[in-house]
């Protein structure tokens, strides 16, 4: 099995580990009430997905 001639310093491992990072989710604006929600999902907030009621929600029961 092949052994590493040298340490790798820190400043190559940070380097190389760089574009390791996490990315932050996208996210859009429901077109029904405006709160911010996740791409192709249904509202939490309203029900609502693709204009369509798909989600009873006790707030809509309330009123």
């Amino acid at each position: 099995m092949a052994v590493p001639f040298r340490r790798t310093s820190k400043t190559k491992k940070r380097m190389r580990r760089t574009h390791l990072k996490k990315e932050v989710g996208a996210l859009t604006t429901c077109p029904k009430c405006g709160a911010t929600i996740r791409p192709h999902r249904a509202c939490k907030k309203c029900g609502f997905y693709a204009g369509k009621e798909v989600i009873s929600t006790a707030e809509k029961e309330e009123n």
